[in-house]
C-alpha cells in the first residue's frame, strides 16, 4: 500500500485564506460538551413532559445511542472516505476528513465544530422527526446525542492520552491502526461493533485472506 503523508506534529494548518472560515474549521475539544449536554437534558426534561414513562424513556434512549452507533460508521466509511475525482470535490473531502488523516494529532482538529455538528444534529432531528412521534422522539436523540459526544470525547483522548484500561486500550487501537495500518478499514471510532458485523475489521479481513 502506497505510504500517505502523515505529520506527528500538533500543528494546526491554515484551510482557508479566510481568517473566519478558518477558524470555523477548529475548536478545542470541550465545546460540543456546552453545546450538546444542555440540549441532552433539555429534550430529555421535553420527554417527561409528554408523560413518557421511565421504561419508555429508557427504551428510546438505547435506541439513540444504538442508532448513532451505526451513523457514525455510516458517516465515516461511505461519506468522510468517498474519494471524489474532482478537484473540488478533493478539496472538499481534505477540508472535512483528509487533514485529519495528514495531521491526527491536530488538537483542534480531533472532535467536530459547531460549524458542521449544529446543522448536522438539526438534520437528524427532522430526518427522526419524520419516524417518531414527539414523545419519542424527546426520548431517543437525547441519547442519539450522547452516542455522539461519546464519539468526539474518545476520538480526542485516542490521539492524545494513552489509555491503561484494557477494553479502552483495544479500542484506541483499532483506531490507530485505522490510521496509520489501513484507512480502508477499522471505520467504527467508539466501538469496532459495526466493523465485525460488516467485515471491515482488521483482524476478521486478515484471518479471511
Amino acid at each position: 500500500m502506497k505510504k500517505k503523508y502523515v505529520s506527528n506534529t500538533e500543528e494546526s494548518i491554515k484551510l482557508f485564506k479566510n481568517n473566519i472560515l478558518n477558524s470555523l474549521s477548529k475548536v478545542h475539544f470541550t465545546v460540543p460538551l456546552y453545546i450538546f449536554v444542555p440540549a441532552i437534558l433539555f429534550f430529555s426534561y421535553k420527554a417527561f413532559a409528554q408523560n413518557i414513562t421511565v421504561t419508555g424513556f429508557i427504551f428510546y434512549f438505547i435506541a439513540g445511542l444504538v442508532i448513532w452507533t451505526i451513523t457514525e460508521y455510516l458517516l465515516h466509511r461511505f461519506i468522510f472516505h468517498y474519494h471524489p475525482t474532482s478537484e473540488f470535490g478533493k478539496k472538499m473531502h481534505f477540508i472535512f476528513h483528509g487533514v485529519h488523516h495528514d495531521y491526527p494529532r491536530d488538537k483542534k482538529r480531533l472532535v467536530m465544530p459547531p460549524s458542521a455538528s449544529i446543522p448536522l444534529a438539526t438534520l437528524f432531528y427532522f430526518l427522526f422527526s419524520l419516524i417518531l412521534d414527539q414523545k419519542e422522539l424527546f426520548a431517543f436523540f437525547p441519547g442519539f446525542l450522547l452516542g455522539y459526544l461519546i464519539y468526539d470525547m474518545m476520538h480526542y483522548a485516542m490521539h492524545h492520552h494513552n489509555f491503561k484500561n484494557p477494553i479502552l486500550k483495544k479500542i484506541k487501537q483499532h483506531h490507530m491502526l485505522h490510521h496509520y495500518q489501513d484507512a480502508t478499514k477499522g471505520y467504527g471510532v467508539s466501538s469496532s461493533l459495526w466493523d465485525i458485523i460488516l467485515k471491515s475489521d482488521f483482524n476478521r479481513q486478515s484471518q479471511n485472506s
